[in-house]
């Protein structure tokens, strides 16, 4: 009782003064950095005791992760600098020309981001040593007179808890270093990931998952001049730093690549004085957009990766292959120093930093393509939806009016042609503070100075979008705005029925929803027309005749809530095509889902299409674990999603009942990996090639490269095979657009290809084809990948009893970013197996 007494008066001391005395991490959380891992609740504990304790410190918290978890931002600076963030972050702002003005104040911006991958968890314990560090009474605040550092001290809370969680569950005590250890060998799906495991260190430019959305929001707001992303890696691997490997993408400066050398020759001097290991200029390049090193690189900063050996394999402790012990107390300690290494070297070239800064958004680069034009082809929620992306990237756009024929590179066929830009087409010029990042998220081709990367090669906007457009090297500045016609609510009565239609992941949410609220729906399985009104194959009829009287409220409802409109039917005998009646008009029925994660899956695949189902789509779906699915009742399920994986946990029990399961009538889509464990169990005819010509064909290739292999030094070999790679490469489909796995679709189809798994023709049922070779568009693909995809099945549906398989040979839902893919997938739940 006296004890509690006291810490009520200690704590109204406090907060009567406004003061308490600044702790460092081991006094306040009761261990020394190291000896244990940090939970979220004591990390964001220890920032706000930090802001509440020193005038150095401002605290912001900026969001919050699917779980609810706060996400924050801690601004490091001098109480002068802080008194004047806002017009600190104003003048960086103008430096880039995104606000009017001259800068006045001369401050540089450090930004340090922490954990973006979960279970790379020394990342957070040392954001507390390095903010404790730079704010301490004769630490390093000299640093701060010119700089301002601001700290994310946990970008992925969800994934770093589930990993710490899982840690406090399966450590020894003490902790074992011994690798064979059950506290070394993470439970699926791993901390890595965020709540729908996603890899939020390939979110940065596309902005799929919430905690990528709020922090771009807040990032673009300030711009900072360095920016690094603390990672790790494996146990054995030493300590990576700058300056990054090739492929270094052409639009870097030559500025950018000498400050990293800079940074790293400094932080080579703290690692050499205390015998440390570590490499450079090797692995990790700068290429892909969506990384926290280029999105910010191209957004003029500094970017930076920096990469710790230990990731979730090394725990508090682990023993490695040379015989040394890693411990978190090792890792702290690099990771610490990098940190403090870079805001020193930021601040003594903070003169240098803002004058390199402010040249870089001064004149757009010297690019091949001056403008891109997209073309209005009437989608407006797909143009809609693009120019609110743009808008968060601050990329500018409008339309123009240029008379003249143009000439440029066009997207869908590889070649040049000429065009005109219509009244109402998207128009993008280089000539803008973001021209950088525009060329580099907008250009057909990326240009490889080395074919080694570390990522996806191809990401071309118009490709992901699904839009006609090209890129032209004629300079046409945007003069007007892009006119979208505003949603117009629906104001029903009492009709025959409604009808809407299907183009857009939009129509989609809204059968959804009419489906979760009971609502009984029709589909056109041809074109029809109602009054002056065409709609195309897959628009969504709702009758009276189907539905209780007064269902018009309801379903007004719903049409206002997602901004459809919605089109009045007075009768049953249309203008043109099937009445409401004929049998071309189908009866949807509502798809119970399952959809299939756990050992043996792809977690990032799982996750991606968990996500859909909840987040994009807005439709039930019930998870089950590979764990216990062989004792599942299928029969409860319409719908059975197989995500990307191997499957090596699915016995032939659980083989069997998906194979039946399918016979009785159940609709089974296999992605991917799951259709090498369907083929491997024969269940469906997919085969890999289309004849036994074919099959012999590509068998001679295989064994001239193995040939080949044996004279190949072994310094080139890597080099050599791939060959055989594709690094995410744009390959054109042909679809069939009359099929319902393409309804709202056009003849050609834009599929980012991940993996160089190939497989022939069906009998019937073939929706999406690569023809040839030159259906190859962008992004590296191995010559012989791209022998062996020629004639080839990207998208296909076959029978198998009363059921039918449904083959996604390329990922429609990967990273969720491929925008024109979605689609796809709402068909195959919803039309391709009723």
């Amino acid at each position: 009782m006296i004890r509690g007494l006291i810490t009520v008066l200690l704590f109204a001391a406090i907060t009567i003064t406004g003061e308490c005395q600044l702790q460092s991490p081991k006094d306040f959380l009761g261990y020394e950095l190291g000896e244990a891992f940090s939970r979220h609740h004591q990390v964001v504990d220890y920032f706000q005791h930090v802001a509440q304790s020193s005038e150095l410190v401002e605290l912001e918290q900026y969001g919050k992760t699917y779980e609810n978890r706060p996400l924050y931002l801690a601004y490091v600076s001098t109480p002068e600098n802080l008194a004047n963030l806002e017009e600190i972050r104003l003048d960086n702002l103008k430096r880039a020309g995104l606000e009017d003005g001259a800068p006045v104040s001369k401050v540089s911006i450090v930004w340090l981001s922490y954990n973006v991958h979960g279970n790379e968890s020394v990342s957070t314990e040392a954001s507390m040593a390095t903010i404790y560090d730079l704010v301490k009474p004769g630490g390093k605040s000299d640093w701060l007179k010119n700089t301002l550092v601001i700290i994310d001290p946990c970008i992925n809370p969800d994934g770093r808890e589930r990993y710490v969680n899982f840690y406090w569950e399966h450590k020894n005590s003490p902790y074992n270093p011994d690798l064979n250890s059950w506290e070394h060998h993470e439970d699926w799906p791993g901390g890595r990931a965020n709540h729908y495991l996603f890899d939020l260190n390939r979110d940065w430019a596309w902005l799929t998952q919430v905690e990528s959305q709020q922090r771009i929001a807040k990032f673009n707001k300030w711009l900072p001049q360095v920016h690094v992303d603390f990672h790790e890696q494996g146990v054995n691997s030493p300590y990576y730093f700058a300056p990054a490997a090739e492929p270094f993408h052409e639009v870097i400066t030559d500025w950018q690549r000498d400050f990293q050398t800079q940074i790293g020759k400094n932080h080579a001097r703290y690692f050499d004085e205390n015998n440390w290991f570590y490499f450079t200029k090797q692995v990790f390049d700068l290429l892909y957009p969506s990384y926290g090193d280029t999105y910010p690189t191209y957004n003029g900063s500094i970017g930076m990766t920096y990469e710790q050996g230990g990731s979730g394999r090394a725990g508090l402790g682990v023993i490695k292959e040379e015989g040394d012990t890693l411990t978190l107390k090792d890792r702290i300690a690099h990771h610490h120093t990098t940190g403090l290494s870079t805001v020193e070297v930021s601040s003594k070239n903070t003169t240098e930093l803002l004058s390199q800064f402010e040249s870089f958004f001064a004149k757009p680069i010297n690019a091949k393509y001056k403008t891109y034009v997209l073309k209005n082809d009437g989608n407006e929620d797909k143009m809609r939806d693009l120019m609110n992306w743009l808008d968060i990237q601050g990329i500018k756009y409008g339309t123009a009016s240029y008379g003249k024929s143009l000439s440029g590179y066009h997207y869908g066929s590889g070649k040049n042609k000429s065009f005109t830009i219509g009244t109402n087409d998207l128009v993008i010029n280089i000539n803008q503070p973001k021209s950088v990042l525009t060329t580099v998220l907008f250009e057909p081709k990326t240009k490889l100075n080395d074919s080694l990367t570390y990522d996806i090669t191809s990401w071309a906007v118009p490709y992901a979008y699904g839009l006609e457009a090209y890129a032209t090297t004629a300079d046409v500045r945007p003069s007007g705005a892009v006119q979208i016609e505003e949603f117009t609510p629906n104001d029903l009565g009492p009709a025959y029925g409604y009808i809407f239609e299907w183009k857009n992941l939009k129509d989609a949410r809204l059968l959804a929803a009419l489906l979760k609220n009971d609502l009984k729906v029709r589909y056109t399985t041809k074109p029809v027309t109602i009054g002056s009104s065409r709609f195309g194959r897959g628009s969504v009829i709702v009758t009276e005749r189907d539905n209780d009287s007064g269902y018009h409220e309801l379903l007004q409802g719903l049409a206002n809530k997602h901004e459809r409109q919605l089109t009045r039917i007075e009768s049953g005998f249309v203008t043109d095509g099937p009445d409401i009646g004929s049998s071309d008009v189908a009866y949807l029925k509502a798809p119970k889902v399952a959809l299939v994660g756990g050992s043996g899956t792809s977690s990032l695949d799982f996750g991606a299409t968990w996500h859909f189902m909840e987040q994009n789509l807005g439709y039930p779906v019930t998870t089950l674990g590979t764990d216990y699915f062989s004792r599942i009742d299928l029969s409860e399920y319409n719908v059975l999603i197989m995500p990307n994986g191997w499957y090596s946990s699915l016995d032939d029990r659980a083989i069997s009942n998906v194979k039946e399961w399918v016979q009785a009538g159940g609709t089974l889509i296999a992605v991917q990996g799951a259709i090498n464990k369907l083929k491997g169990a024969e269940i469906g005819s997919i085969d890999t090639y289309n004849s036994d010509e074919e099959k012999k064909k590509f068998e001679s290739i295989d064994e001239q490269v193995k040939e080949e292999m044996k004279l190949v030094p072994t310094s080139e070999e890597e080099r050599y095979n791939i060959r055989e790679y594709v690094a995410g490469a744009v390959f054109r489909v042909s679809m069939d657009n009359s099929h319902p796995l393409a309804y709202g679709y056009n003849k050609d189809y834009y599929s980012l290809k991940t993996s160089r798994n190939r497989f022939g023709y069906l009998e019937t049922g073939n929706v999406g084809v690569i023809k040839s070779a030159d259906d190859h568009l962008s992004g590296f693909a191995g010559e012989i990948v791209k022998k062996k995809v020629a004639t080839s099945l990207v998208f296909g549906q076959e029978r198998l009893g009363r059921g039918s398989i449904i083959y996604f040979t390329d990922n429609p839902l990967f990273r969720s970013f491929w925008y024109d893919g979605k689609l796809l997938v709402a068909n195959a739940i919803f039309f391709a197996g009723n």
